[in-house]
């Protein structure tokens, strides 16, 4: 898997543009939009093709969800700001896709910004979800189609607790959803973790630094959007307008839930680290052993060098003191046998050592 180059953050404005002033991303999709509007008794779920098909909704007391999916029409946005009170800031901010998690309190509404996380096509991605959640609307925005809010939208569907409770509790349930998200990214990487380690122990190769740094980099991206989720969470847990005091503790439990995430992948994170550390370790171990064979094989061959050296020595025979081998008819199977005899010794050296083989302990 090939990691793509982290994308060049550029202001969509030239600098001195008023505070408040909407500008669509480059290459951002047409919005679709799709609305939930329930009460107890009673659920409409349609796709609308303007803002306005949500006033009468609205004013009949249903809870209305509204999810737009694409950020290409700032006049969709800002008719949204108008039937519902937005803030010109805040809408800003939805356009604007490299926030942080955040929450921000204008008062009759909440402006809530958070990641979602995701693997597609087995790569890491990272999409910036805004939300404004007010006493009967919740309202959220995303980059592109596909989410992982499909539960919340089956628990409304299925009647349960959710019909029966406030906007804040969606809201709560949307955040919840996304936090959620992030564990199966989290095993995925926790398999692909093992998978690695298994490869380096196994055998290290020069491909796998590549994938360990891949991983490190994802792993890093992770904790960049997950991390400051606990701010966000507790900047929602602050409000007094919009919040009600039974949806507290929901917030503390999804709070515990961030908290195990992270756990989770500084856990991760600790573990791509030592596997740079472990692939290095067995490379230095598997030249070690390369050394070792080379090593034993130059110490074998030095005496049986030193043997032929010296029976490759041109002396005359004719004289008592040189060597009588050399007219010996046994004289080269005799040197060739000692020869193998210096390194059979040698190799039963080494084994009972333990630097060959297992004969050693």
């Amino acid at each position: 898997m090939t990691r793509a180059k982290p994308e060049v953050v550029r202001k969509k404005k030239k600098p001195g543009t008023p505070p408040g002033t909407l500008a669509a991303p480059e290459g951002a999709l047409a919005p679709v939009m799709a609305m939930m509007a329930y009460n107890d008794g009673s659920l409409t779920e349609k796709t609308i093709k303007s803002p306005e098909e949500i006033v009468p909704f609205l004013q009949s007391g249903n809870t209305v969800w509204v999810n737009i999916d694409g950020l290409g029409s700032v006049e969709t946005l800002e008719k949204f700001g108008k039937i519902l009170n937005l803030h010109a800031l805040a809408l800003e901010d939805v356009l604007n896709t490299n926030h942080r998690p955040k929450t921000e309190d204008f008062g009759d509404h909440l402006f809530i910004v958070t990641r979602m996380a995701a693997l597609r096509d087995g790569a890491l991605d990272i999409e910036q979800i805004s939300m404004f959640a007010g006493k009967k609307f919740v309202l959220t925005f995303q980059e592109k189609t596909g989410d992982c809010l499909d539960p919340v939208r089956n628990r409304i569907r299925a009647g349960r607790h959710i019909r029966g409770a406030h906007s804040d509790y969606l809201a709560y349930a949307i955040v919840d959803a996304v936090i959620d998200g992030y564990f199966p990214v989290l095993e995925t990487f926790g398999e692909r973790l093992y998978a690695l380690e298994d490869e380096i122990v196994e055998c290290p190769r020069q491909e796998l630094i590549a994938r360990i740094h891949d991983t490190k980099h994802e792993l890093r991206d992770l904790r960049h959007a997950l991390w400051p989720m606990r701010e966000m969470l507790n900047g929602f847990a602050a409000d007094t307008d919009v919040l009600r005091e039974e949806t507290r503790p929901y917030l503390r439990d999804a709070h515990d839930h961030i908290i195990q995430a992270l756990d989770i992948l500084e856990t991760y994170r600790e573990m791509a680290s030592g596997l740079l550390d472990l692939y290095l370790s067995g490379i230095s171990q598997k030249m070690n052993e390369v050394i070792k064979v080379l090593t034993i094989i130059s110490t074998i061959f030095i005496p049986l060098s030193f043997i032929a050296g010296v029976y490759g020595m041109n002396f005359d025979t004719s004289h008592p003191m040189n060597m009588p081998e050399l007219e010996w008819e046994f004289g080269y199977p005799a040197v060739m046998a000692f020869m193998a005899a210096v390194a059979g010794s040698l190799l039963l050296y080494f084994r009972k050592r333990g630097w060959l083989g297992r004969g050693g302990k």
